[in-house]
């Protein structure tokens, strides 16, 4: 399809635009709002090449991921003739739960953490909607940052103030993280339902001149500063009360704790002040109120808060540096598609306000490149097996994570959907964290500290390498964590026999389409397999039943692949016995070792798969005796396997047996015979080449 034919088909697998009640988008996902998700045509929508992936959700939502070029896509759907006047929304957090950092993927539905602890949802959907819109101003501050110490680290300039104009640049930069805690207290507020302003404002009080002039002993002489721990601390007498003077740049707990505050009191008085003067009293009361508990009491609870969460941190990294460096890349896999890895992004922000430098993110770059060098490792696969659609999600999710740092075109794209891809890419993750432990320790930093740190949060890609510290330590640390997880990728694959079979049928349909041959493209394994010598071809006009039992239609299977036709067309069977034989005469080009599937070519070319049961791959072969081997000629008839359908059934899975025509595309007709009672040999598609 066209690119405006795949942005036409993401509303018809919704359901049309009539089933839009609303449409909105974030930093990677159009977020929907349906009448009745029941409409939803999920194979078809997650097979579309501008989806990274979909994630069902409760209450008729449905998110769709796309990735770095959402925007564009959210525009040009808006402009669909079809949309017009329906389903216009806008990116407000406030109303639209993020529930989709729990939900990833099917197979991480039922499992993820939220959902059991309602005020643990809210928590961390508060962290993230708090910190996610400015993801990209910080990733822009983060490459001004790298590009600046480059040049320093390659002694094209001697520092960042050699010149006015570097001075200018240290301007754009510390802009972001200097104002950082009026940008969080914006969209807390706005995340509580608050007037965002309002929030920014309480906390932009804290960062005037006039409140930074109050630590000025000689102006004012209530004013008594003392050093704690290398700190100076300044206490001022207002109104007669003692309040901690701190400075609040680059701060993050102290805007969250506020709006938090905020949020109570401002809808407090929302109850109690007529509407008719709320424009007026409303925020004036609130940011007296809300200003003075701030100034007295909860910007000195943050910053307290922050420096322990801090120092400990910190104890751990100098006392205990080996567990540290290998549970952070360990751990991050997991927190980041279940949202859970905003509190230690907020905590690196914080180790740089209170330290001056940050730990954390060393050990976490070793996650991002193990979690990159998988994506490598698809993207290599791809290209060898002709998988277009994968090589296309890999590229765009491999750029945007080395070039901006960015995970989730990886997560969303590829790792959750694939189950595999994780055992890999922790290898990965141990690898780095191993490395960087053991480098840090043994070659700590100038200023005697052990690990790579660095002075201002970074995106974590190549672009930002030189913002880290003990530069060489890093840079090996995320080498052997790209390398080990691509290499393990590339040499154990990804993907599991039927996803290979898949990737194989539409290799092939596709060949066949752009050639026009009789004979398309196999839809065997890479591994070549030596067949009989060549004869004669025989024309193939039937696929046999494989087992006996009743033949019923690809949509009523419970398959929902195998019911979207993408690995061809064909029949499901409700099987009587385990008795499992081949359905045409030819080579076997697919055994699964499990014994669950068989793919066999003939001589003239057709490809048939012959699929045991919906799931069943899980069983592991339990239930289930193989009697052929891959590359073995076998005639229509012959024995392929034994299978025990009850055992089967008793672990839950279905036993319909499926057979398709895997290059239905390049044949001339395929038609299945179904709603018949059938023994194993009888036919049940005809094909016409």
């Amino acid at each position: 399809m066209s690119h405006q034919d795949d942005i036409k088909a993401i509303i018809t697998n919704v359901g049309g635009a009539a089933n839009v009640k609303s449409l909105t988008h974030c930093a990677t996902r159009l977020r929907f709002e349906l009448n009745d998700a029941g409409k939803v045509n999920e194979s078809e929508l997650d097979g579309n090449k501008l989806v990274l992936g979909v994630v069902p959700q409760s209450g008729n939502r449905y998110q769709v991921v796309i990735g770095g070029q959402v925007a564009s896509v959210y525009d040009e759907i808006m402009h669909l003739p079809e949309m017009a006047g329906r389903g216009a929304g806008t990116v407000d957090n406030d109303d639209i739960s993020d529930m989709s950092n729990a939900e990833l993927k099917a197979a991480e539905r039922q499992k993820g953490i939220r959902g059991k602890f309602a005020w643990l949802d809210n928590f961390f959907e508060y962290l993230a909607d708090s910190f996610r819109p400015i993801l990209g101003v910080l990733l822009g501050a983060s490459i001004i940052i790298a590009l600046v110490n480059l040049a320093i680290s390659l002694k094209m300039i001697p520092n960042d103030t050699a010149t006015a104009g570097l001075v200018f640049i240290q301007a754009i930069w510390k802009g972001v993280f200097y104002f950082l805690p009026i940008m969080i207290a914006y969209n807390a507020s706005k995340k509580l339902k608050v007037d965002p302003w309002l929030g920014g404002s309480i906390m932009a009080m804290l960062m005037t001149p006039q409140f930074a002039s109050l630590s000025d002993t000689k102006t004012w002489s209530d004013t008594v500063c003392h050093q704690v721990m290398g700190n100076t601390q300044c206490t001022a007498k207002i109104f007669g009360l003692p309040m901690q003077l701190s400075d609040y740049s680059g701060n993050v707990f102290v805007p969250l704790l506020m709006a938090a505050v905020l949020a109570l009191v401002y809808h407090g008085l929302k109850k109690v002040i007529p509407d008719s003067v709320q424009l007026v009293f409303l925020p004036f009361l609130s940011m007296i109120i809300v200003g003075a508990l701030t100034a007295f009491l909860l910007g000195p609870i943050g910053v307290w808060a922050g420096n322990g969460i801090g120092a400990g941190l910190s104890w751990m990294n100098g006392h205990a540096p080996f567990v540290f460096a290998i549970i952070i890349p360990l751990l991050y896999p997991f927190l980041v598609p279940l949202g859970l890895h905003w509190p230690l992004n907020a905590l690196m922000l914080m180790n740089i306000q209170t330290l001056g430098y940050d730990f954390i993110q060393g050990p976490m770059g070793t996650w991002n490149f193990a979690c990159f060098g998988a994506t490598a490792g698809v993207l290599f696969i791809s290209i060898r097996d002709h998988d277009d659609q994968m090589r296309q999600t890999s590229i765009g999710a491999l750029a945007a994570g080395l070039l901006g740092g960015v995970s989730e075109p990886s997560l969303y794209g590829i790792h959750l959907r694939y189950k595999l891809v994780y055992s890999r890419m922790l290898v990965g993750c141990a690898v780095g964290g191993v490395v960087i432990a053991v480098m840090g320790w043994l070659f700590p930093s100038s200023a005697g500290v052990h690990g790579v740190t660095t002075t201002t949060f970074a995106f974590t890609s190549l672009l930002t390498i030189p913002v880290f510290n003990q530069m060489w330590v890093y840079a090996v640390s995320i080498a052997a964590a790209f390398l080990t997880s691509m290499f393990l990728i590339i040499t154990l694959d990804y993907r599991t026999p039927e996803q290979k079979a898949e990737v194989a049928a539409r290799a092939a349909a596709k060949a066949a389409k752009g050639s026009h041959a009789a004979a398309p493209v196999t839809a065997a394994a890479p591994v070549a397999v030596a067949e009989a010598p060549a004869k004669t071809a025989v024309a193939t006009t039937a696929v046999s039943a494989p087992v006996s039992g009743h033949v019923i239609t690809l949509d009523a299977s419970g398959d929902p692949v195998f019911a979207s036709r993408a690995l061809g067309e064909g029949v499901a069977i409700e099987p009587v016995d385990g008795t499992v034989k081949a359905p045409v005469s030819g080579v076997l080009q697919t055994v699964a070792e499990t014994g669950h599937a068989f793919g066999i070519k003939t001589d003239d070319g057709v490809e048939v798969l012959v699929h045991v049961g919906i799931d069943t791959v899980k069983l592991n072969g339990d239930g289930f005796a193989v009697k052929v081997a891959k590359g073995q000629r076998v005639n229509a008839g012959d024995l392929l396997a034994t299978v025990d359908l009850n055992k089967v059934k008793q672990a839950g899975f279905s036993t319909n047996t499926l057979v398709t025509v895997l290059n239905t595309a390049a044949l001339k007709s395929v038609t299945p015979k179904t709603g018949a009672d059938v023994k194993a040999g009888d036919s049940v598609i005809a094909i016409e080449k």
